[in-house]
């Protein structure tokens, strides 16, 4: 019985690493070794914590959450620098003077004017798909924070970024 927790339990870190990680790379600026020890934290907690998962959200909603928690914890020691979140780890390497390159630095720049919680919060609705109610979840934060904070960012970028879209 216990292999087949353990089997069972492999299953679901193999399924769900790859967003955990990405959403941790997001967290730590892209330093993808934090971002790793993060992960395996992560797991080793949702392991211990496994009977606490009661299904009301996705199981890599509660994962993003306890990613969050585990980033929050190490943001808090006193040798942890303040890291502030980014989505340039996201995106893909471009040559220099194409067009997706000027956007990429103009959309850098933009994300750069928004404070942490607004990037993660656009992070994990774009980049991890996650609706407005599972973000409450992954941040602990009541579902209308989340929503004015959505807003929000979107209403700041709109302006920044206006070059990219004429008809606005």
């Amino acid at each position: 019985m216990v292999s087949d927790d353990h089997a069972a339990f492999g299953e679901l870190v193999n399924r769900h690493q790859s967003s955990v990680r990405h959403f941790l790379r997001h967290l730590t600026s892209g330093d993808h070794a934090l971002a790793d020890d993060l992960a395996q934290e992560t797991f080793v907690q949702a392991y211990r914590g496994l009977t606490r998962f009661r299904g009301a959200s996705a199981f890599v909603t509660w994962l993003l959450g306890i990613a969050h928690n585990q980033w929050r914890n190490h943001r808090r020691r006193p040798a942890a620098s303040a890291v502030e979140a980014t989505d340039l780890d996201r995106l893909d390497p471009v040559p220099a003077g194409s067009h997706l390159s000027d956007l990429k630095q103009d959309l850098s720049a933009a994300l750069q004017q928004l404070d942490a919680e607004e990037r993660t919060v656009l992070h994990l609705h774009y980049q991890e798909g996650l609706s407005q109610s599972e973000i409450a979840t992954v941040l602990d934060w009541p579902l209308g924070t989340v929503k004015t904070t959505l807003t929000r960012s979107r209403e700041k970028l709109r302006p920044l970024l206006a070059s990219w879209n004429p008809q606005t």
